[in-house]
């Protein structure tokens, strides 16, 4: 045979190496569909909170060719920036893939959702202000899952996790619904309850007490986070335009603590004052941890999430919780948390409904 011939033939028997594993790489890989639902439950909205919402869908490896049904991890960004950053910017797709390819966790549907309001956050909670955006999480969207796509349709086989405030999500709708999400991992979580620094230390009263517009409170820093809060917390229809019940008053250039409206706010909003409120309902999740790394910047959330799980343990209600030495946002990559401590844990408590 001619140098030529020997020199094409290797060049083929390449060739076909590159498809065959080309195949075989892109047979392992998962797959992200785009869909809207309609929200009805987003419909009355106030401050224009639209109500088509977004929501990305990770399926893994061979779902379109098997039969199979699959457990569901819904999975709450942090809501400041786009919700489909778990996907485009720290490549959660190919770290599912990973995982399921090495048997590290079971093959699972992965659903992220855009739970923001025209100021960010909603907490996840039902407003007259800003929307009944927990009915939305339990009455649309895991039915609209459930109806489109071949899931194991039991909180067993359901878990909710979160990074900051999509960790607080988690934490709340967890809490509120464990008939639906039976497993929580709350990762960095905020809002769990009083923290170093004085809670109406935070926000500038002076701007929320005087704003004429919701455009004045759009780019305000803390005070932002705040009517946010205090949107899903302490909504005011009859209070245009920010439509809140402000719980510190500016009286003759004092700040003045509204002591109804602070007890409201905090057995409304700190997940710490929902924890005796609703025991018997923690007490029926599978499984539930949270972590936080001591190195916040922020130390209330340190703080408070210590406390938190000092609480829980007072009440005998079964959890992990860690604090690590490390970055709050120490949560993606090949050596993450969520590859070594995140995963492990789903994988563990999450029903599959077939043998392990």
């Amino acid at each position: 045979m001619s140098l030529r011939k020997r020199l094409w033939y290797s060049l083929l028997a390449l060739a076909a190496f590159i498809v065959l594993n080309s195949s075989a790489l892109a047979e392992k890989r998962g797959s992200i569909v785009e869909r809207e639902i309609q929200a009805k439950t987003l419909e009355k909205s106030m401050i224009g909170t639209k109500s088509l919402r977004k929501l990305s869908v990770y399926l893994p490896a061979g779902y379109e060719t098997s039969q199979q049904r699959y457990p569901v991890i819904y999975m709450l960004p942090n809501p400041i920036g786009d919700f489909r950053e778990d996907f485009t910017r720290h490549h959660a797709a190919a770290l599912f893939d990973q995982a399921i390819a090495s048997k590290s966790l079971p093959p699972c549907i992965v659903v992220v959702t855009d739970f923001s309001t025209p100021l960010g956050p909603s907490w996840y909670a039902n407003s007259p202000v800003t929307g009944l955006w927990e009915d939305f999480a339990v009455k649309e969207l895991v039915p609209y899952v459930d109806s489109n796509f071949r899931t194991l349709a039991k909180s067993s086989s359901r878990a909710i996790i979160g990074t900051f405030i999509g960790a607080y999500g988690a934490l709340r709708l967890g809490i509120l619904h464990p008939e639906v999400f039976g497993t929580v991992y709350a990762m960095q979580p905020v809002g769990t309850g009083s923290g170093v620094q004085v809670f109406t230390s935070r926000p500038d009263w002076n701007l929320m007490t005087h704003a004429t517009s919701l455009e004045e409170l759009r780019n305000a820093g803390f005070s932002t986070l705040f009517i946010s809060i205090f949107q899903a917390f302490l909504p005011d229809t009859a209070h245009a335009p920010l439509y809140v019940d402000l719980p510190v008053h500016e009286t003759a250039g004092a700040s003045e603590v509204d002591v109804e409206r602070m007890a409201q706010l905090r057995s409304r909003f700190f997940i710490s004052d929902l924890v005796s409120q609703h025991l018997d309902q923690i007490k029926q999740l599978r499984a539930l941890k949270m972590d936080w790394s001591r190195n916040d910047s922020i130390y209330d959330h340190v703080y408070s999430n210590q406390n938190l799980t000092h609480l829980l343990n007072e009440y005998g209600i079964a959890h992990e919780a860690e604090e690590f030495n490390g970055r709050g946002d120490d949560y993606w990559g090949a050596h993450s948390r969520m590859t070594k401590e995140v995963i492990p844990f789903l994988a563990e408590h999450l029903e599959t409904g077939r043998s392990q």
